[in-house]
């Protein structure tokens, strides 16, 4: 039997049924407001809205409370070569879908230690760089006006 009051504007049986575990790569979309307070032609404040829509992007590092009116997912990714994480309702409505886009098996349920793998990484390839020389000024290569140009020809040559 269904019940009349409406809990949630969010479809459960859908979020639920998608089936999140650690490890896959999901896209989530989300609803941002943004408030901006400007002023008017009379010099009162004025507020408006600004609502648009942004895509998360990354590979879900733990799913907590599963599927229950309280369940939370993790997603990190790598934005400018730096790691960012967020932490989602599964059942929020600012949420306004999730789309799985690869699913991979893992062994572990928490992938916490992407973290470290990631920083791992990093600080591996930065020892593999090597250290650029600068380039020598052009007035530092040239020998000074006083001396011959090749000084050890001539010497060679006066023996």
């Amino acid at each position: 039997m269904k019940s009349a009051v409406k809990i949630t504007p969010v479809n459960m049986e859908e979020r639920a049924a998608l089936g999140l575990r650690a490890g896959d790569t999901v896209r989530v979309w989300q609803n941002i407001v943004e408030l901006k307070l400007g002023k008017g032609a009379d010099k009162k404040a004025i507020t408006t809205k600004n609502a648009r829509k942004q895509a998360f992007e990354g590979t879900i590092l733990s799913v907590k409370h599963g599927t229950e009116s309280g369940g939370m997912f993790t997603v990190r990714k790598v934005s400018s070569g730096v790691g960012v994480e967020k932490i989602f309702p599964l059942y929020s409505p600012m949420i306004e879908s999730i789309e799985v886009l690869r699913r991979t098996r893992t062994r572990r349920a928490k992938l916490y230690f992407i973290r470290r793998k990631a920083a791992h990484d990093v600080k591996r390839a930065m020892r593999k760089q090597q250290m650029v020389k600068r380039p020598v000024a052009a007035e530092a290569v040239e020998a000074p006006a006083d001396l011959p140009a090749q000084a050890g020809a001539e010497v060679a040559a006066a023996e």
